[in-house]
């Protein structure tokens, strides 16, 4: 029997496409005239070439920036998909508390971005803030504007205790897909409760892990809004991120040229990261498979 394909469906998302294709392609191809032109003013432009790519290559700034990037998604990945596994795994699977749990992870999600950096402002001051105040109490030196290890372990608490939720969600939301045969199976069998998360929940949780991982990469590489409210980049560049050094070049210097380059290498960098992920993944995902 032979499937009938209708391709009508495509003209009702065709005004969602153009819409996308207005509001993305347009500003994309606005960076790009930035990023291969000079001015001296007075709307005035001159042909630059690849020079702004050139001096991005050989900037220092960009570099450290770079490295701090990549230092803060690795420890972000290797803290929240870890917890949030083992969150997922100790979640009721039934019943009232399965829903009263699912409704209290969702609502670090809830909050803004901008809200949250503001409400860890607060936490981490000494004077006013709960977690300062108690470092303080406790004889800890805490002060997160003025000292780089804890403006990092700030950022980082801040990170955790937001996204973490995700990660769990998706990875309860593979948990519940298992059907109760394999653990049935597996209880026959009496397999330890290492070799049933080994052999048979990690492999069905491998699909949402992988998105999980994915989205949580690609946020935490664009991060901008929290870091900024909770540190503005400080102590110093300790916490300046590709994000906000962009911004700061683009909006506090108004360095046009440099900042278009520098977006659209920043733009690279994450695709090609997000790519690497993807084919090790999907890799991976396969050969367990079979």
């Amino acid at each position: 029997m032979n499937k009938t394909v209708n391709q009508k469906a495509w003209f009702l998302v065709l005004p969602v496409l153009i819409l996308v294709a207005f509001s993305a392609v347009i500003p994309l191809m606005t960076v790009v005239n930035y990023s291969v032109q000079d001015t001296f003013g007075n709307n005035q432009f001159f042909w630059a070439g690849l020079t702004w790519f050139e001096d991005m290559l050989h900037s220092d700034r960009m570099w450290n920036a770079l490295g701090r990037q990549l230092m803060f998604s690795a420890i972000i990945l290797a803290i929240e998909v870890p917890l949030g596994i083992f969150v997922a795994l100790n979640m009721p699977k039934k019943g009232f508390w399965s829903s009263f749990c699912l409704v209290v992870m969702s609502l670090p999600l809830l909050i803004p971005w901008n809200v949250v950096g503001t409400i860890w402002q607060i936490f981490g001051r000494v004077d006013i803030g709960l977690l300062g105040y108690t470092m303080d109490a406790l004889g800890f030196d805490y002060n997160y504007t003025q000292d780089t290890f804890d403006a990092w372990v700030t950022v980082i608490a801040m990170d955790v205790w937001h996204w973490t939720s995700l990660v769990a969600l998706l990875a309860y939301a593979g948990l519940r897909s298992i059907p109760d045969a394999y653990y049935q199976a597996a209880k026959i069998d009496q397999a330890s409760r290492w070799a049933v998360f080994r052999y048979i929940e990690l492999p069905k949780m491998a699909g949402v892990l992988m998105i999980a991982i994915l989205l949580r990469f690609m946020d935490s590489f664009m991060i901008y809004t929290e870091p900024f409210v909770l540190t503005g980049g400080g102590p110093g560049n300790a916490t300046t991120f590709l994000s906000i050094d962009l911004v700061k070049m683009a909006l506090g210097q108004f360095d046009l040229g440099p900042a278009a380059a520098f977006s659209l290498m920043y733009f690279l960098v994450i695709m090609v990261i997000s790519w690497v992920f993807y084919t090790v993944m999907t890799t991976l995902d396969k050969r367990d498979g079979k």
